[in-house]
Parts: C-alpha cells; structure tokens; sequence
C-alpha cells in the first residue's frame, strides 16, 4: 500500500493513544509528531515544491495500524499541489475535481463558456455603439432643450420690456401671451421627441441586456446545479462502514455544503484509512510556508480542523471512534466558589477562570454567567455587560439591574472603559512600545477564526507596552482601544502586527496547557457614584 508509510524508527516502545484525536482541539501525539517530522522532510526535498509550498499550504498526517498490525501513517494536503490532485506519497482525495474526464471539469467548461460569451457581449463594439449612441442622445437633449430654453429666456425679456414700454393693443398683448403659450407648448414637444428618440436607443440596448442577464441567469443555475451534482460525488464513510455524500451530510444544517467541503486534509486520510482497512490511532494537521494574506498561520504549526467545512464532515466520519472530548466542549470541574473581585448593590466584577465559557454555549451550559446567577440570585434584568473568549482569563463585570446594565453598556459604546490585559508572547517583540491597527472581520468559513481585512474588516487598534523579554518569551501590556473579537490574539499573531502569537493560542499560535492572556485592571465611572474606579486581579503566569 504505496501511501501507507512506515516508521523510519522503532515506534513499539511508545505508547499508543487511548482515544483518536479531536481534531478541533487537540495536541499532536509522539506517534502524530514523529509523521510529521517525516513528511517535513520528504516535503522539503521536493525542489520542485518549493515556491508552491513557500506561499503556504495545510498538510495533515493520520496515524494508523494495518491488519497485521503495523504502525504507520498517511500524508495528505488540502486543495491541490502542483496543479494535481494525485501524487504518490499523499493519499487522493474524496473526489477528484481537476479530473479532465469528470463532471466537475464538464460541467466548468460549460460554464466557462457562458463566461467568455457574456464577456464578448459586455466588450463587443455593438454594446459599445449602443452606449455611445445613449450618451450622444443625453448630449442632444441636454443641447437641445438648452438652447430652446435660452431663447425662451430672450423672448419673455423682450416681452417685459414690451409691456413695460407700455401702449400696448389688446391684440398685441394677446400675440405676447400666445408667443409664450407656443413656446412653452414647443419645449413639451421637443423634450418628447428627443426622449422618444432616446428610449428607442435604451430599447435597444434592453434587448442586448436582457440576452446578457438571460446567460448570467442561466450560468447561475448551472453552477448551483453542478455544485450539487458534485457534492453529490463527494461520498465519505466512517469507521461504521456507513458512507453519505457531502449534500446529505450538510442536510441537517439546512444548506449546501461550502465551496472546498471535503478538499482539507483530515477527510481525505479519515476517507483512504476505511476504504483500505485501516485503523486510525491519531492525526494532526500543521501549515507550511507562509501565512495566506489576511490570515494567521505559522509555519510548523499545529492547527484544529475549520468548523465550517469540516465539522459537519469530521462529525459524521469519526462515528464508530473512540474520539476523545473536546475540551472546550466540557464544564470545569473546578467547583470552587466565584473569585470575586468587587461587589455591591449595583454591579460585581469577577476574576474569570481560564478555560470557562462567559455565558452558555450552543453545546456547553456551565459559564461564568450561570455560576453568578446561582449566587447572586438578586441580580435581574440584563446582566452580562460584556465577555471574555473561554481561554482567556480575568475580570468580567456583571451588573445587577437593568439601569445599571446601560449605563455601563454606555461606557462600553463611548470607549471610556479602559482595559489593560497581560500576555506572553512565543517570541521577542522587537519595539518597547506602539499601536497595532488592524482592521478585522470574521473567518465565514473557519469561525470563530477572525482575519484582516482592510478593505472590509471593521477597525481595531491595540496599544502594546513591553514589559520584560526572556528566554524568547515576550511579557507584554495589551490595551485594546475597541472591542473586536480575538482582536488582542490576532494583533499579536498576525505577521502584520507583532508576529508573535500569545503562548497557548490554538487557534493563531501553539496549543499549550492554557492561553496566557489574562484581563488585568479595569478602570470605569460606578453608574450610582459617578466615581471612577479601577480594579486589578494579577495574572496566573
């Protein structure tokens, strides 16, 4: 089995995984990192690769015995490398788009076809003489209606003057009314005529539009059909032996899948180890090169599977697995009582714990928010004044009624609220101090990723203040100056900002036994006293 890779070394010795790996939160094992280090190596011999490679990709290895009980590994890429889809050390992919003969390239040549043809039409001189023709038209109305209103103007001087020189006959008088009757009478005719020749132009030009909208209509069906019809052929299994196209798989969510469903790594080594009988032990995805424009991806990093694309898939394909938890996904089964900062009448102000959600998730009831209202059952109305990511500790204000909520709401929308967290840094900022501003939008297709966008993305400036460098660690003061989400993890991760992803982060860094950022002071007006105030809880680390 030429894509079933044995071990360079001895692996008896070293102790399988008692359950398959989540793939959205996870640390690579031994078995993961040894393949990995083998498929760096094979990637990096491949000259050929190099650009391609350099510019970015996610490859992935899954961890597998056979049936004669051997350990060994599979190798994949997302997308395509080198044009292809098929190479002999990677496993093939679920569906094989770039195949010549297949639907998906039949049905894109059609496609294909309607686009150059609806390009011809937008680009053909006929459309060009039509346009030409409407905006000469728009010049003879503008001219002609100009110059008629223009003697207009002269005749009614003329006739003021007349009227003002006085001794005028009735029938004088009468030919200046009638003068004036005409010339507003021949305005309406002419302005008639010249937009009656103009609509015959724009009628014209409806046709030549309605034949363009017809082909755009027409290749929009197309597309959404064959879209399906290949999804269609996008068939996974899992370990049951039961297998769904990709359109059955997204069924439950009510939409099709995404564009690049079923192209990632993880599908495509889950896909060849049930068809070729092999059992999965444990699998890690890592990026190599560089990091994709807007994105935070480092080279040699680990990273979870996208949510979008993957998850509907991922859950489907590891039924009839062992797979451990997530543990984002799991209450803490820390119960001790609520670290309380601050409390009185109107607002509490509590030190979060790392790893708790700020209020319920879709799969996850335990938060921060159920805990307080267990404890402070008085608090009523809105609560929740703002949040913390689950990873992230420190303090969260709650307030206890609903006049208090928006008053503190308010300060939040004025930006008069001043927050100042403490991270560490997986490397050396190289300036003491300065501002990051990068604006942010989501990732629709791996959230609650968030990427740079500065074009569409919303802004986001953060003040930064070195506080020591050590042993390539970097511990630093973050103020954020607006609220994005992930907007400190991101402006430090990004190559754009500080290039050094906060110690702990799985989603723009390194996975770690926790993300060290931790919200350190708070400074706010108290909504009863109008004094300002300012809360500090140290950090963990």
């Amino acid at each position: 089995m030429g894509k079933f890779h044995l071990f360079d070394g001895d692996v008896a010795a070293v102790e399988l995984p008692r359950q398959f790996t989540c793939p959205f939160c996870y640390e690579p094992h031994r078995l993961a990192l040894m393949a990995v280090e083998q498929v760096q190596r094979y990637v990096a011999s491949r000259a050929d690769w190099a650009d391609e490679m350099g510019a970015g990709k996610m490859l992935g290895v899954l961890v597998a015995s056979d049936d004669d009980g051997r350990l060994g590994y599979l190798a994949a890429f997302s997308g395509n490398l080198a044009g292809s889809v098929h190479h002999d050390f990677f496993v093939p992919p679920v569906y094989d788009l770039l195949d010549p003969q297949g639907e998906f390239k039949q049905g894109e040549a059609q496609i294909t076809a309607i686009n150059h043809e609806v390009e011809r039409l937008e680009q053909s001189p006929e459309w060009a003489r039509l346009q030409q023709r409407e905006a000469d038209a728009q010049r003879k109305i503008a001219d002609e209606i100009g110059n008629f209103k223009a003697l207009m103007a002269l005749h009614k001087q003329q006739r003021d003057e007349r009227r003002a020189a006085g001794n005028l006959t009735a029938s004088e008088q009468e030919e200046l009314l009638n003068q004036s009757r005409f010339e507003k009478a021949e305005l309406k005719r002419i302005r008639q005529r010249l937009e009656a020749q103009l609509q015959e132009i724009r009628d014209e030009m409806d046709v030549f539009c309605r034949h363009i909208n017809d082909l755009k209509t027409r290749r929009k069906a197309m597309s959404e059909t064959l879209q399906e019809r290949i999804f269609r052929l996008f068939v996974v299994s899992n370990a049951r032996g039961e297998k769904r196209d990709l359109v059955e798989v997204f069924k439950p969510l009510g939409t099709l899948p995404p564009a690049g469903a079923g192209e990632c790594c993880a599908p495509r080594m889950l896909n060849y180890s049930y068809i070729n009988g092999l059992r999965p032990v444990c699998m890690a995805e890592f990026w190599w090169g560089a990091s994709p424009v807007g994105e935070v991806r480092h080279h040699g990093h680990f990273y979870p599977a996208c949510r979008s694309k993957c998850k509907p898939i991922l859950d489907f394909m590891l039924q009839g697995l062992d797979v451990e938890d997530n543990p984002l996904e799991m209450p803490m089964e820390d119960k001790t009582p609520l670290d309380v900062v601050y409390d009185d009448r109107w607002l509490t102000v509590l030190n979060k714990p790392s790893g708790m959600l700020t209020v319920p998730g879709k799969s996850l009831e335990d938060s921060l928010l159920t805990r307080y209202q267990t404890a402070f059952p008085e608090a009523h109305g809105p609560v929740v004044v703002h949040r913390l990511d689950q990873e992230t500790s420190g303090l969260v204000v709650f307030a206890k009624d609903k006049a208090t909520h928006k008053a503190l709401q308010q300060q939040f929308e004025n930006h008069t609220i001043k927050k100042r967290y403490v991270a560490v840094l997986d490397g050396q900022v190289a300036h003491d101090e300065g501002l990051i501003d990068l604006p942010l939008m989501p990732d629709v297709y791996d959230r609650p990723r968030q990427r740079v966008d500065h074009e569409q993305g919303k802004p986001a400036t953060t003040r930064y203040r070195v506080l020591e460098r050590s042993g390539g660690m970097t511990r630093i003061a973050l103020e954020p100056l607006t609220g994005r989400t992930h907007q400190l993890r991101v402006h430090c991760s990004h190559p754009q900002g500080l290039n050094c992803p906060i110690v702990g982060d799985r989603l723009y860094g390194t996975a770690a036994t926790r993300l060290m950022l931790h919200a350190q002071s708070i400074t706010l007006v108290h909504p009863d006293t109008g004094r300002e105030m300012t809360l500090e809880t140290p950090p963990e680390f």
